[in-house]
């Protein structure tokens, strides 16, 4: 009987293992190596995919603090943003409009 019971281990064991390497020499094959760059490559997408989701919510944020901002005329930055005056602080594109009656700096290397 305690043979039985030892053989009964033996085999169970046995199968274990090969099940084990079966699935590790599986995994250095040609379709096992192909599954685990398409698994990557899944799993690099999502991460693009979230960093990108993340930038156009902080994008969407800070756009909505700008226009608040320019709305009730406070500081951005250094700058003060006059909603009543035209040219001055940001545009319609959200660049810095240059001043009109901008002049050069003077040449002090003389």
């Amino acid at each position: 009987m305690r043979r039985l019971l030892w053989l009964g281990i033996g085999l169970a064991v046995g199968a274990l293992v090969v099940r084990a390497v079966s699935r590790k020499a599986q995994s250095y094959s040609p379709s096992g190596i192909a599954a685990a760059v398409r698994d990557s490559s899944v799993h690099l997408l999502d991460s693009v995919r979230d960093f990108v989701d993340e930038v156009r919510e902080g994008m969407h944020e800070r756009q909505q603090e700008l226009q608040a901002a320019i709305a009730e005329g406070e500081l951005i930055g250094e700058e003060f943003i006059d909603p009543e005056q035209p040219g001055t602080g940001l545009g319609r594109s959200g660049a810095q409009q240059p001043s009109p009656m901008r002049t050069p700096p003077e040449d002090t290397s003389r």
